[in-house]
């Protein structure tokens, strides 16, 4: 069963909002839709701008032993529907982060977590007790971040990691274990010319899931065969029980009048662990301009 936990703003991302003991992201703007599905992880709360200024240039730790990474055979607590390809670090890419945060001094409970982790303990438990994170409370997860929200070592160290594989770095608020959970693209915009071709092919309109996000008078006015209604303005009604209407295997096409309601409605998708998600660039109003101007414009 979802939990509802947040409400839609008119940004199109959900993003990460930074914790100031850690601040490893960077300020960003306020989450999207924060519809989740236990376990996954919630926004944590914004803290002071102080830790958030980049660099800490004169900060020059002692350097930390880091043989050769630590890898799990398992990691049981939080399995992702997201698409997995761990291939590099691609424009707009975005990876869910899990980490432990411990004082830069505290050396000897560190390489003792390392251990615990090599002897298969659950980050999860172990983050909740001992990170010093303000994440601690979601067991570490910070969330979905993206290139330029990090400080700069833990960005490296992050982006470089393979899939569920935990790894150290050193930042000027501490000692960091952390692993990627997981990883995404941003959500693709498909051109209604495009779309209009695939929809003239039998087995695409049997595939496919198409979605209207535009409330029941506009649908009046105008609409287009084979989508399925999902008015924004119900959201509530609709979104508890998406993956029993949707399959997240599955490619899904959103569309409203212009794109911007569907691209909201299509990174919540994304962030529910929908693995192809589309968003229809300008809407049914440029199908009805470049498409077939029989449909009514309003």
């Amino acid at each position: 069963m979802f939990r509802v936990t947040g409400t839609l703003s008119a940004v199109s991302s959900p993003a990460v909002v930074a914790a100031s003991y850690s601040a490893v992201l960077r300020l960003s703007v306020t989450s999207t839709l924060a519809i989740v599905s236990p376990p996954n992880p919630r926004w944590f709360s914004t803290f002071s701008r102080s830790f958030l200024g980049g660099r800490i240039s004169s900060l020059r730790p002692p350097r930390v032993p880091s043989p050769c990474p630590i890898r799990l055979s398992g990691f049981s607590a939080l399995k992702m529907r997201a698409s997995f390809s761990s291939s590099g670090s691609s424009p707009g890419r975005e990876i869910l982060v899990q980490h432990l945060l411990v004082n830069g001094d505290d050396t000897e409970l560190f390489a003792e977590l390392q251990k615990k982790i090599l002897d298969g303990e659950d980050m999860n438990d172990l983050a909740a007790e001992y990170s010093i994170c303000p994440s601690k409370k979601d067991s570490g997860i910070l969330g979905w971040v993206k290139l330029g929200q990090m400080v700069p070592e833990f960005e490296e160290a992050a982006f470089k990691a393979e899939l569920n594989q935990v790894v150290r770095c050193r930042t000027q608020f501490g000692l960091h274990l952390l692993q990627v959970l997981s990883e995404r693209e941003p959500v693709k915009d498909i051109q209604v010319e495009e779309l209009h071709s695939k929809m003239q092919d039998p087995v695409f309109m049997d595939e496919a899931q198409l979605i209207d996000v535009r409330e029941p008078d506009e649908i009046a006015i105008a609409s287009l065969p084979g989508f399925k209604v999902f008015p924004l303005r119900q959201f509530g009604t609709w979104a508890p029980d998406i993956t029993s209407k949707l399959n997240p295997e599955k490619d899904v096409f959103v569309m409203c009048k212009v794109g911007g309601r569907s691209m909201q409605v299509a990174n919540w998708l994304q962030s529910q662990g929908f693995k192809s998600v589309y968003n229809v660039a300008g809407g049914i109003q440029a199908y009805s301009l470049k498409v077939d101007p029989s449909i009514p414009t309003y």
